[in-house]
C-alpha cells in the first residue's frame, strides 16, 4: 500500500520527500480555472520516478449539468488534462462526480457522464484511468449517496472507469464508514484511490471540510478501517502543509504497521 499527500505542484518530487510520501497528488492547472494544463518541464523526471504520480481534475469541472456553457467546457477541459496526466506517468486523473440543478432531471446528468466517454473516445480516448471521486454535499449530486452512485456506474460502468473514495466527503455526505467499502464495491466492483481525511462538519453535514486525521468529527480508526478493508494506495488532503501531512502519513503507517519508505 503506498501512502501520500497532495500537495503543490511546482516539484511534487521534493514534496514526496519532506513528507516520506510514496504517492503525490497535485493539479496540473488552476483548479478554479478553465485553462487547459500546459506541457511541464519536468515531465521526464515525473514520469521517471519511483514515487506515484496521480492527477486531480479543476474542481470547475462538472459533466453532468444541462448546462452546456459549463458541460461541453468540461469534457474537453478532462479530456485536456487527462492527456497532460498520461504525459507524466499518473497513474489516475480524479474528478468529482458533478451535479444537475434544481429541478433538472438526476437522469439527464447520468447520461452527461455517459457521452463525456463517448466523446473522449472517439478523441482516442483519456489515456489513464478516470478515478470519479464521492461528494460531500448537494441533494442533485451523481456521486454524494450510494443510491446515485449506483445509476451513475448503471450509466458508465462499462468503460474504462474507477472510483475514488474520500473518507471525510462519505461521511459528510450522509454515509456510514462502517461497511461503506464493501456497499462500494458491491456497486464498482472497484476502489481505485483512497482520499483519506477527517471531517471538520458533522455527519450528513454536506460540509467539504478537511481535517487531519486526529482531529475532526469522525474516529480516526474508521478511516484506518476504511482503508484497511479497501487495500488501495492513498492520499490524505488535510491541512497544515508538510508538517501537518507527515504527521498524518506516519500516524496511517502505523496504524497499518508498515514501515517508512527508505531513501
Amino acid at each position: 500500500m503506498r501512502i501520500g499527500a497532495h500537495v503543490d505542484s511546482s516539484d511534487p518530487l521534493a514534496e514526496a520527500t519532506a513528507r516520506t510520501a510514496d504517492t503525490v497528488q497535485f493539479f496540473l492547472s488552476d483548479p478554479q480555472g478553465w485553462k487547459a494544463p500546459k506541457p511541464r518541464t519536468d515531465a521526464d523526471r515525473l514520469r521517471d520516478a519511483e514515487v506515484d504520480l496521480y492527477v486531480h481534475a479543476p474542481y470547475v469541472i462538472n459533466l453532468a449539468t444541462l448546462n452546456n456553457r459549463i458541460r461541453i467546457p468540461s469534457r474537453k477541459l478532462l479530456l485536456a488534462h487527462a492527456q497532460a496526466a498520461a504525459a507524466v506517468g499518473a497513474r489516475g486523473l480524479i474528478v468529482h462526480g458533478g451535479h444537475v440543478n434544481a429541478g433538472d432531471d438526476l437522469a439527464t446528468g447520468f447520461d452527461n457522464w455517459r457521452k463525456a466517454f463517448a466523446y473522449a473516445a472517439e478523441s482516442g480516448g483519456f489515456g489513464v484511468p478516470v478515478l470519479i471521486e464521492n461528494t460531500a454535499g448537494g441533494a442533485n449530486a451523481c456521486a454524494r449517496r450510494l443510491d446515485a452512485l449506483a445509476r451513475l456506474w448503471d450509466a458508465i460502468g462499462d468503460h474504462e472507469v474507477g472510483f475514488c473514495l474520500d473518507t471525510c466527503h462519505a461521511y459528510a455526505g450522509g454515509e456510514e464508514l462502517l461497511g461503506l467499502v464493501d456497499r462500494i464495491k458491491a456497486i464498482t466492483g472497484r476502489i481505485d484511490l483512497i482520499h483519506a481525511n477527517n471531517s471538520k462538519g458533522t455527519f450528513n453535514s454536506g460540509q467539504d471540510r478537511h481535517d487531519n486525521l486526529t482531529g475532526g468529527t469522525i474516529d480516526p480508526e474508521q478511516v484506518v478501517a476504511v482503508i484497511r478493508a479497501a487495500g488501495a494506495p492513498v492520499v490524505v488532503e488535510t491541512p497544515g502543509g508538510a508538517g501537518g501531512q507527515a504527521a498524518d502519513i506516519t500516524f496511517l503507517r502505523e496504524q497499518l504497521g508498515m514501515p517508512a519508505p527508505t531513501a
